[in-house]
């Protein structure tokens, strides 16, 4: 049964980094396109960012782009999210998910959180001085 386990977070100034991590067992990578979501309290979560089933294929939703880089390892077993240049508003729990695609190239934005199989147990992310 496939796993999704995330490891980084914590506290943060305005304009610092962070890097969070999702090791994703259980699952053929090629199968599945990993995605990051956050959620602040009270809010739906949303959808921040994703990166394909296979190849180099990433998207970002507008609120982080150039900001957060996504990537996968070379056994493609764990995926990072890079966090450069945080702010306040980035502050809130960080989770990854899988949702089955395979051997795709591309990765698409999809917000619909019943389309993931698999999801991490979030880790908190706090900007602030």
């Amino acid at each position: 049964q496939g796993q999704l386990v995330q490891s980084g977070g914590g506290l943060v100034q305005p304009g610092g980094s962070l890097r969070l991590s999702c090791v994703v067992s259980g699952l053929r990578s090629t199968d599945y396109i990993v995605a990051w979501f956050r959620q602040d309290r009270g809010k739906e979560r949303e959808i921040i960012s994703c990166i394909s089933s296979s190849g180099p294929g990433t998207a970002y939703g507008d609120s982080v782009k150039g900001r957060f880089t996504v990537s996968r390892d070379s056994a493609g077993n764990t995926v990072y999210l890079q966090m450069n240049n945080l702010k306040p508003e980035d502050t809130s729990v960080y989770y990854c998910a899988a949702r089955w695609a395979p051997n795709l190239t591309f990765c698409a934005m999809v917000p619909d959180q019943g389309r993931y199989g698999f999801w991490g147990r979030g880790t908190q992310v706090t900007v602030s001085s």
